[in-house]
């Protein structure tokens, strides 16, 4: 593993030894990737409930909750949460930590970082709807516990044994990158030794469908479902909202190796900035963004140089994708722009919202992982300002002579989190630490 973390001046290395995912691709980590190699593209026309909306096409998840955890048990949390207790089950088994004792892990040195924007708005909207149409004695109890933010990272803790710390991150789109960034800190910092870290989100939903149409932020479809979200398209119209979860299991190196853990990929940093711009439109020169990715590069001790590939934050919106793609030719340069391969996954599973950035950094250490970088959905016609190498079409290998992969997430109010993951070499980056 490289020393670069370490020469940053960071005394504890973070590795990422479990992935779990829910999207509208698959179930589970393996299905998504299937999913996101082989192109598909999990946006599909609502039915009944949604065919009075202006617009009523989304990307939901590919699983029923309903279908893994027990009723009584779904029934006392929101669709948001169920995503992140089951994702957060995968992410530990496949950690290997469910088969080990209770002294492997010590839950007081054991957390939780998970990333949301919407969380329960949509348990407290029906609840608006039942109070008015049947009163205030046919509101369940459940209500209240099941519309506060924090109900993801603590179930999550209730399910886990975690003892250690359960936080939760509200930062725009940018949640779930920041959640894992958090995490990175707290283990760095010695305050724990292993983080169940992401993004959550579960939002369509008919009153906040109608809300983000009224401000022209979702694509209209006029080409179908399918066609619906374009990042980097330069006939893209806006993004198609989709569903899911995406956690990571982030421990110091140190845990990782005294327990024989199976690594995917090093954490090496994150960066984070604020534009300090406008509500809901981005810089247009880019400034912020750039900001984060510099700062990404720089706390895991590497230079622009090292990126291999970038995963792109691009919902597929005009003013966002350019913005985007401005800060990446400045940052990585007239060279850099036509070597760097990049991929844009919101053109499969649509924007997550608080998921997405959890969920593209699963995408991120499976990439690094399986040395195969996915298609860009939707990408027809590139943008004429775009300037970027854009993977379409097929998968492309992951360029072998660099190491880093950055993960972007930029989310309204000016919030930008860059996360950046190094591969521990080609042929090496799914391997037990010695």
């Amino acid at each position: 593993m490289s020393e670069a973390s370490v020469a940053r001046g960071h005394g504890t290395r973070v590795v990422v030894t479990g992935i779990g995912l829910i999207t509208p691709l698959g179930g589970t980590a393996s299905a998504t990737w299937d999913g996101f190699i082989s192109g598909m593209n999990g946006a599909v026309a609502l039915g009944e409930g949604f065919d009075d909306l202006p617009i009523s096409i989304a990307a939901p998840a590919a699983l029923d909750p309903l279908d893994v955890l027990p009723r009584a048990q779904a029934r006392t949390m929101n669709r948001s949460t169920q995503f992140a207790v089951i994702a957060a089950r995968e992410a530990w088994s496949d950690a290997g930590l469910d088969r080990l004792d209770q002294q492997a892990v010590d839950p007081d040195r054991l957390g939780v970082s998970v990333g949301t924007i919407i969380g329960g708005a949509p348990v407290f909207a029906d609840a608006s709807h039942v109070l008015r149409d049947k009163g205030p004695r046919r509101v369940s109890p459940h209500t209240a516990p099941m519309t506060v933010p924090n109900e993801g990272a603590a179930r999550i803790a209730i399910d886990l044994g975690v003892r250690g710390e359960a936080r939760t991150v509200v930062s725009a789109c940018a949640s779930g990158s920041e959640a894992i960034g958090q995490a990175i800190d707290r283990i760095r910092l010695g305050h724990v030794d292993v983080v169940v870290a992401g993004g959550t989100e579960a939002c369509i939903n008919r009153t906040i469908m109608a809300a983000f149409a009224s401000m022209r932020a979702l694509s209209v479809g006029a080409d179908g479902p399918k066609r619906a979200s374009r990042p980097f398209d330069r006939d893209r119209d806006g993004f198609v909202l989709g569903e899911g979860a995406g956690l990571l299991i982030l421990e110091s190196e140190e845990h990782a190796r005294r327990r024989g853990a199976r690594v995917y990929c090093e954490a090496a940093g994150w960066g984070i900035s604020a534009d300090a711009h406008h509500m809901t439109a981005p810089r247009p020169d880019g400034s912020g963004v750039l900001a984060a990715l510099r700062k990404a590069l720089a706390d895991a001790g590497a230079t622009v140089d090292d990126v291999a590939h970038v995963n792109a934050h691009a919902t597929a919106t005009p003013q966002g994708d350019l913005a985007e793609a401005v800060a990446l030719r400045a940052l990585l340069g007239d060279r850099g722009a036509r070597d760097v391969p990049v991929t844009a996954p919101k053109g499969a599973i649509g924007h997550l919202q608080g998921a997405a950035g959890g969920v593209e950094a699963g995408l991120a250490v499976l990439t690094a992982h399986h040395e195969l970088i996915p298609p860009t959905v939707g990408l027809e016609h590139p943008d004429d300002d775009l300037g970027l190498d854009v993977v379409t079409g097929n998968p492309r290998p992951l360029p072998a002579d660099r190491d880093i992969l950055l993960s972007n997430s930029f989310g309204f109010g000016g919030h930008n989190a860059v996360l950046a993951f190094r591969r521990l070499g080609r042929g090496g980056n799914h391997r037990t630490i010695r």
